[in-house]
């Protein structure tokens, strides 16, 4: 693929001066790229329908439909996966994160039917604020393979056509207002905080982490520091309330 492309369409968003401006081009680069289909969301949480957060895309005829009907929204692996994703990653990635997973079946019936649709294959650029990921750039479609390079460049792209967009729509500073934290946490903290929401206990996550029931802990009182949280139900809520986890 010709990475002077992607370079050349970082250019392009920096100047454009209407929102039109932005989506053309993203979906230009994107679709120069071989992906038929894409999404540039923000907010993005399992409780929501996630068609009502997009800022631009494209997909299969009948997709969002099935999507919803389906309620795939609450197990859809790519999006509990970018709650704690530090780096762009491939849609199947996110399904082998969760091969013990309670709800492995539907994942497996959920990516058969985005296969069935023609979204065969994919990949997830999460798009991260002072406090977390404020949304995603999804592209896909048919296999394309992204070396390191095109991987990162697509990852600045995402973020590039994300923040213009919100530039040029007036609603850039208050997202970025509403999501900060006085102390940004870290990737371990991003990961306890993650499992802590889906209801584990010290003892679990210490198993799935492979550290010691204390080291969680300890992690625990600094994650409730940091979000001057009382206790750890109300950390796992002031996270929800600031787009940590979803």
């Amino acid at each position: 693929m010709n990475i002077h492309t992607l370079v050349q369409s970082l250019v392009v968003l920096e100047e454009c001066k209407q929102p039109e401006g932005v989506v053309e081009e993203l979906r230009r680069a994107v679709h120069l790229y071989g992906f038929e289909y894409y999404g540039l969301l923000r907010h993005l949480k399992q409780s929501e329908e996630p068609w009502r957060l997009v800022l631009a895309g494209h997909w299969p005829e009948k997709w969002p439909q099935t999507y919803i009907e389906k309620k795939y929204v609450l197990v859809d692996p790519t999006v509990r996966y970018l709650a704690r994703a530090q780096r762009p990653f491939r849609w199947k990635e996110s399904l082998a994160a969760y091969r013990r997973d309670p709800n492995q079946r539907r994942m497996e019936q959920m990516m058969a039917d985005a296969h069935a649709h023609g979204l065969r294959d994919g990949y997830i650029f999460p798009i991260h604020g002072r406090s977390g990921v404020l949304g995603n750039l999804s592209v896909g479609g048919g296999p394309v393979e992204l070396s390191p390079v095109e991987m990162s460049l697509f990852e600045t792209i995402a973020r590039k056509a994300f923040w213009r967009l919100l530039e040029l729509k007036g609603e850039a500073k208050a997202l970025e207002s509403a999501t900060s934290l006085e102390m940004p946490l870290t990737r371990r903290e991003m990961e306890i905080l993650h499992y802590l929401a889906e209801g584990l206990t010290s003892v679990e996550i210490s198993k799935v982490l492979k550290i010691s029931n204390h080291t969680v802990d300890w992690y625990m009182n600094g994650l409730q520091q940091k979000l001057k949280a009382k206790n750890r139900q109300q950390a796992v809520a002031l996270a929800f309330r600031h787009g940590l986890v979803t």
